[in-house]
């Protein structure tokens, strides 16, 4: 092997049939676990997949199954097990035990966890990678053999000490205080930038979907923010806001988040909290989908339950059928709440169908609005403070007597302001924007 080639690990994936799951089931989902492993820099070489209503408390696939595992490792030199599901730190040992101490065993939860760690870049990001995963691995923490002994040994070392185990323990609980206080500093930064995109009125919409679906290529295709978009999952980690001005003129800030999928571990999310909870503080959510991906319902199913979990569902939702370059699926209808006024068909890559994105983007921002004239008396002038805050102030212009202010106001901007219109009729003929 040359000095620089890359050792990549050969895998076994390994699937369960439960009572709850068919085998297409479990096949569609260790195709997303070969996709992941592709991303983290593995090879599949062989699948296992085991038919257990009751899994084995000792291995998950038994004794007989996990001696077939073993024979496969040793016949294709697997340096790698991949479990489709969660593992306690007693089942790795003993799956490990019985495939050989040259074959690592490792769970979805943990080949996610290793992407996340091969894709932060910020430096919150790389915090958060760092928490879920001493989350995850602290109460995982077991050895044996001479790893995990008493410190020292032999004629001047003996003693109680203190086992590498604990000591361990310790240096990870220490360091998990310490991360969260670090991120919660980060968040009160976060809080406060937000708090300023209130302040600004500006209209505020998260790109959301499923992984790979396309978000950051949309992101860059709009506002040429040149952030990475690759054909690989879990590609951008870190949230990404850029403005973008409508052809009506009204700015809006458009951010790329963390892309969802199947089986998201809790801990994830729980350590991403910050940064996935950009989509609850959007007022317009635009949900991406692979529009050639056949999977593409259970993808919107799994990315609207995770919307509904952090606290973002319900949100106007704009759903946004991308690679259309490629072929679309074939569906009928999409979404729980979608209807074919809030369904758009677009190609990020090759931009066919931005410019209806935008149309359906600006439709969306300026429903209910209308442009408004203003005379706000000098001695008033307070009131413009109002319409900053409620509208979007196109002009003003300060004369002797009074400032005159042409706004995009909405129903509640436009009943706060109400007697300062020039026309204080509701349903005059101002421009209407619905």
């Amino acid at each position: 092997m040359d000095i620089g080639e890359k050792i990549c690990d050969r895998a076994v994936l390994v699937g369960i049939v439960s009572r709850n799951e068919s085998e297409e089931d479990v096949s569609k989902s260790l195709d997303e676990l070969e996709r992941l492993l592709d991303t983290a820099g593995g090879e599949t070489i062989a699948r296992l997949t085991q038919n257990k209503d009751t899994p084995d408390p000792r291995t998950l696939i038994g004794s007989g199954k996990a001696a077939e595992l073993a024979y496969i490792c040793a016949c294709n030199d697997a340096t790698l097990v991949v479990f489709d599901c969660d593992l306690s730190p007693s089942q790795i040992r003993n799956i490990e035990d019985i495939v050989g101490d040259n074959v690592r065993v490792i769970d979805r939860s943990i080949l996610i966890l290793d992407i996340f760690a091969l894709h932060a870049v910020s430096g919150e990001g790389k915090l958060q990678v760092e928490l879920a995963q001493l989350k995850y691995t602290a109460p995982r923490l077991a050895g044996h053999g001479a790893d995990m002994s008493r410190l020292g040994g032999g004629i001047g070392t003996r003693g109680p000490g203190e086992s590498k185990l604990e000591s361990d323990r310790r240096h990870m609980r220490r360091r998990i205080v310490a991360l969260e206080a670090q991120i919660a500093e980060m968040e009160k930064n976060r809080s406060t930038m937000r708090a300023s995109r209130d302040r600004s009125g500006v209209p505020k919409i998260a790109i959301v979907g499923y992984t790979n679906a396309g978000k950051s290529t949309l992101l860059n295709r709009m506002t040429d923010a040149g952030i990475l978009a690759e054909d690989k999952l879990f590609a951008t980690l870190d949230p990404t806001t850029r403005k973008y001005e409508l052809p009506c003129g009204e700015r809006i800030l458009l951010t790329d988040t963390v892309g969802f999928i199947n089986k998201l571990p809790h801990h994830l999310i729980s350590a991403f909290r910050s940064t996935l909870e950009e989509a609850c503080y959007a007022d317009i959510l635009l949900i991406i989908i692979d529009a050639s991906d056949p999977e593409f319902r259970t993808r919107l199913e799994v990315t609207e339950d995770l919307l509904a979990e952090l606290g973002a569902g319900g949100k106007p939702t704009i759903y946004v059928f991308n690679k259309c370059d490629l072929g679309v699926a074939e569906f009928a209808g999409v979404g729980r709440h979608s209807d074919s006024d809030n369904v758009v068909y677009i190609s990020a890559k090759t931009g066919q169908g931005i410019n209806l994105l935008v149309s359906k983007i600006e439709e969306f921002v300026l429903n209910g609005k209308k442009r408004v004239t203003y005379s706000i008396p000098n001695s008033d002038a307070g009131a413009l403070n109002i319409l900053y805050k409620n509208a979007t102030v196109e002009n003003v212009e300060y004369g002797a007597e009074a400032i005159t202010v042409t706004a995009l106001a909405d129903a509640k901007a436009r009943g706060l302001m109400k007697k300062y219109a020039v026309d204080d009729n509701d349903d005059s003929d101002e421009e209407d924007f619905d």
